[in-house]
């Protein structure tokens, strides 16, 4: 269903890999999860700005992105 795949791209926007996870993608969804973090502790000791800031907006918005399409 159409909202099925909307609910899991807002989700994984939220937490990057969520949606792939319930989309069936448990390897995938558990690697983007682990990139966020990584991402995130990168941007906390390097790119504390708003060029970060920006990078895991991207990031996130590629999850949803990922997560819509795979359904």
């Amino acid at each position: 269903m159409e909202s099925d795949a909307l609910v899991n791209g807002v989700l994984s926007f939220i937490i990057p890999g969520l949606g792939q996870a319930i989309n069936g993608y448990k390897k995938k969804g558990i690697i983007m999860f682990v990139i966020l973090i990584l991402l995130n502790i990168f941007i906390y000791f390097f790119a504390n700005n708003m060029f970060g800031h920006l990078i895991s907006f991207a990031y996130s918005a590629y999850a949803a992105y990922d997560a819509y399409t795979t359904y």
